[in-house]
């Protein structure tokens, strides 16, 4: 398939940009955080509660903001914001109500000169196509911010193999911390 192919070669090009060491750097911040809270809307919002519930596989106190079980947020702890474009109001709003509150700020977006990017104590820069082109075509293959959600998801997962490793997290204790209600 052509574009099965396409689009891993796009994603491939976006990670490639991506210095693993800070990839490593955002693991680091992320073991050292009381607990972890995650915010993100539309598709980048489900790639960042994949993440939260891969961190609590992992052994950390994660949890998504705006579910009714969230608790408040300390100093201790790390807000992990995403945004393609950098300027989603409900996300911007709360990283900087989250710095106001003494929390470390980890940001993921494409624009590095972004709000987001800009309030973040770290920020890491998915340089995925979010700009239209003339005439509406993307700058990728695919429609609107699939590209950074896909990498994004990539980039989490990788932060999640430094978490285990740094953590000494093997598989099975992740395993054992899978929902184990499921048929």
């Amino acid at each position: 398939m052509d574009t099965g192919k396409k689009i891993l070669g796009e994603i491939e090009q976006v990670i490639a940009q991506i210095e693993e060491e800070r990839i490593s750097q955002a693991a680091h911040y992320l073991l050292k955080a009381k607990r972890i809270f995650v915010i993100g809307e539309g598709r980048s919002g489900f790639m960042v509660k994949a993440f939260a519930m891969r961190l609590m596989h992992l052994g950390a106190q994660s949890y998504v903001l705006g579910e009714t079980i969230t608790p408040a947020i300390a100093p201790q702890d790390v807000l992990v914001a995403i945004s393609g474009s950098g300027k989603t109001h409900s996300v911007v709003w709360t990283a900087e109500k989250a710095k106001q509150t003494g929390v470390i700020v980890l940001a993921l977006t494409a624009n590095a000169e972004s709000q987001l990017a800009k309030t973040a104590d770290t920020c890491l820069v998915i340089p995925a196509a979010t700009k239209f082109r003339n005439e509406g075509k993307s700058e990728s293959i695919q429609p609107l911010g699939s590209l950074f959600d896909q990498s994004a998801h990539i980039v989490f997962d990788s932060i999640c193999l430094f978490y285990a490793e740094l953590g000494k997290v093997s598989a099975e204790a992740a395993f054992r911390a899978h929902s184990n209600l499921e048929v």
